[in-house]
């Protein structure tokens, strides 16, 4: 089944890659490329949509909000050559769910094991807000990674728009969303039947910066995604 999971997850890749779907995110994403900061000039720009990237067995999926515009739309990979990239992955190291503290670029190396990195929206949206017509246009991708990782168990929320569209996601798909609709914050849980959704805050400068997210905080929440998932049968 892996195997069949693994093409499958480079097909719809495949398909996420020439999406089209939404004019302004097109257009956003490339003018950044053709005109980026003075310390990314010269570099070959990724500015296409994004799949998911991790362990096609994975338990446990981590769901943001969008790519950065010199971050992952610069590299090509979810959460990648930017600041909360930096925090992300050196805390799934830390976890034991990757290889390596870093996330540099595709290709450098860097492996998940039992966890997959995802997001809501596949395209860098202007200052970081997608309207709602792009979030209904990109949910149907991650509806169909949630599908394929049939061994998934946990759904780490990135903040409330990846905890909103993560339940969007999951209703979509035939999850019993609990009503009233479960409230985000950083370390509520939400149990939706097949995978128990688990809030954290997302870790951009303006949550690290400020000391809302700690390092301490986004420890805890991945240990707590780990105990989640050990606890919930595959």
């Amino acid at each position: 089944m892996s195997s069949g999971r693994g093409k499958a997850l480079a097909v719809l890749a495949a398909e996420i890659h020439d999406c089209r779907r939404c004019p302004r995110l097109v257009e956003w994403r490339e003018a950044c490329a053709a005109d980026p900061p003075r310390r990314f000039r010269g570099e070959d720009y990724w500015a296409r949509p994004l799949d998911g990237f991790g362990d096609r067995d994975a338990r446990v999926a981590i769901v943001g909000l969008a790519p950065a515009a010199h971050g992952a739309n610069r590299t090509g990979r979810m959460f990648t050559g930017d600041r909360s990239g930096e925090w992300l992955y050196a805390a799934l190291n830390r976890a034991g769910f990757a290889n390596r503290a870093e996330s540099v670029r595709r290709g450098d190396g860097l492996r998940l094991s039992d966890a997959y990195v995802t997001a809501v929206v596949r395209c860098a949206p202007p200052a970081n807000k997608p309207t709602t017509e792009e979030r209904d246009n990109c949910i149907p991708y991650l509806e169909r990674e949630l599908e394929l990782l049939d061994r998934c168990r946990v759904i780490v929320a990135l903040g409330s728009f990846a905890w909103d569209g993560a339940l969007r996601a999951a209703r979509s798909l035939g999850a019993e969303v609990p009503r009233p609709k479960p409230r985000f914050g950083h370390g509520a849980e939400a149990d939706l039947g097949r995978w128990l959704l688990l809030g954290c805050f997302h870790p951009s400068q303006q949550n690290t910066f400020t000391g809302k997210l700690t390092v301490p905080m986004i420890d805890a929440a991945f240990a707590r995604a780990r105990e989640l998932a050990d606890a919930r049968p595959v």
